[in-house]
């Protein structure tokens, strides 16, 4: 978090909440532009994939409450997991450049024209 982001927080941030991955989220004391203003301060790097989908919403200016905590888990609801792009755990498929860059010949491959 920069400085600038430190001192509004301090200024003019009401914290409205934490996640289970420690992040904090703020709305503004007042109105800018007739919309209220809605951010968060990370825990540790700050990436937008570690909000989570009930924060994501209310950061988004959903007009429903911020999340509580207690929200029902639905059957159907996966556990949330950050983007690994760029990272070594990314997902690389069979035939990757970086998982050796060959992979099984399929029936609908490409095949060149080849003038004669």
């Amino acid at each position: 978090m920069s400085l600038g982001t430190r001192l509004y927080t301090l200024l003019w941030g009401v914290p409205v909440g934490t996640d289970r991955y420690g992040n904090r989220y703020f709305r503004g004391k007042r109105l800018l532009h007739n919309r209220e203003r809605r951010w968060v301060l990370y825990n540790g790097a700050p990436e937008a994939s570690k909000v989570p989908p009930e924060w994501h919403g209310w950061l988004h200016g959903s007009p429903v409450p911020p999340p509580t905590g207690n929200e029902p888990h639905r059957p159907w609801q996966k556990e949330h997991e950050p983007n690994l792009t760029g990272t070594s755990l990314a997902y690389r498929p069979p035939g990757h450049v970086l998982e050796g860059g060959q992979r099984a010949k399929a029936s609908g491959d490409y095949e060149p024209w080849v003038p004669n």
